[in-house]
């Protein structure tokens, strides 16, 4: 087989840049190790920003994003048993970020594949990226007992922070950058109307952090931080909302609708990057590439961005013959991938129990907050990150 885009990876990154480059009439094949069952059965990120809904929009597959997303102008911060609303829409001139969750946007992606009859290969074993440093990359990977290559143009790594294209980069040519934080991230699902529809509440207490978010009016995502060493089978269902609502406001913790959990897991929570984030003829996109913890909302806005910047450099290259944009598109990603880790470890750190946290460095934690929702500045700084910075920022 030949094509001009291998995407490895058949996430929402991968399936976003390959719907981008059909548009733009670009041949690609995408390579999912995995079911599509698999695939969708992942619960994961739900708060979209503007730039990653206006890409969806442009891919095609905005329909049911406009007509079942939940619009949130605000967010909430609680601290020292008080909330305050930050109002992200006034402070950004108008940007917002929408409710909806990522299993939503994949089947979105994976539908409007299908109905245009593009290859994707599900349950690819023993996938290599080859010669990826030449001007002559192949995929090979074997599927129903038979060995398959791929012969490509470009290969995409969209597979995941632990997929073999990173994993397929010599050593001395990638520099890693990790930090890993001393707890985790319980949540849960549950089939609930959130707490605060139109907003995502933070709250930093004593007894941890604590995250109010939603996948709809009628499904709910909380979680609360807990040690790394805890077992998802400690937690009850009561147990859980017990300890959510003694992390809120009083007002906010009465009004929590408790019911049956459809989903609970923990999550470690790390920052990421690896630099660059392109070999040769491969690129890396997504959690290939980076990983921010999930305090902020950037995993899947990060990721989707990466894709804009790599099919607008694979359109340029195709339609105008030029290869600049794929000569930037390391160079670019990151600037802006770093600024989302930087906000994504400011957040954490602000909202979070640290093993140090407590006495004096709990009134920092809340002093900074004080300052954060009583300086417009510091609003607007908080707001503007979180909605996304535009594409372009700190470009020349």
């Amino acid at each position: 087989m030949r094509t001009q885009v291998a995407i490895i990876g058949a996430g929402p990154s991968g399936l976003l840049l390959g719907q981008l480059l059909h548009k733009a009439g670009i041949d690609n094949i995408v390579i999912e190790r995995q079911t599509g069952e698999y695939v969708l059965g992942r619960i994961r990120a739900g708060i979209l920003e503007q730039i990653t809904t206006d890409l969806l929009r442009e891919a095609g597959v905005g329909q049911r994003l406009d007509a079942e997303g939940t619009v949130h102008h605000s967010i909430e911060l609680v601290f020292a048993g008080t909330r305050h609303a930050i109002d992200v829409h006034g402070l950004t001139g108008g940007s917002v970020v929408t409710a909806y969750g990522q299993t939503e946007m994949t089947r979105d992606l994976m539908e409007a594949r299908s109905a245009a009859n593009l290859p994707t290969i599900y349950e690819a074993a023993n996938v290599e990226v080859l010669d990826y440093d030449s001007n002559n990359p192949r995929v090979r990977y074997q599927k129903d007992g038979q060995t398959h290559e791929i012969a490509c143009d470009f290969i995409a790594g969209c597979d995941g922070f632990h997929g073999v294209c990173r994993a397929s980069v010599p050593k001395g040519a990638i520099t890693e950058f990790e930090k890993v934080y001393p707890f985790g991230w319980l949540g849960v699902l549950a089939d609930v109307p959130p707490v605060s529809p139109h907003a995502i509440v933070y709250a930093n207490s004593e007894r941890g952090f604590a995250l109010c978010s939603m996948r709809s009016l009628t499904r709910s995502r909380y979680y609360v931080q807990c040690p790394l060493d805890d077992k998802v089978e400690d937690w009850s269902d009561q147990r859980f909302w017990d300890e959510l609502r003694l992390r809120l406001d009083p007002e906010m913790a009465s009004r929590v609708i408790t019911g049956p959990t459809i989903e609970k897991s923990i999550a470690p929570l790390r920052s990421f990057v690896a630099e660059p984030m392109r070999f040769g003829r491969m690129f890396l996109a997504g959690d290939a590439a980076h990983i921010v913890p999930p305090t902020g909302a950037k995993g899947l806005n990060l990721a989707a961005s990466d894709v804009k910047y790599l099919s607008g450099a694979f359109i340029e290259y195709y339609r105008d013959k030029t290869s600049a944009g794929i000569d930037s598109y390391s160079e670019r990603c990151l600037r802006r991938v770093w600024k989302a880790e930087r906000f994504s470890w400011w957040l954490t750190t602000l909202m979070h129990r640290f093993p140090d946290t407590a006495g004096f460095g709990q009134k920092i934690q809340e002093a900074e907050l004080d300052y954060v929702v009583n300086s417009e500045a510091m609003s607007r700084s908080l707001a503007e990150n979180y909605v996304g910075l535009p594409l372009n920022f700190g470009e020349r």
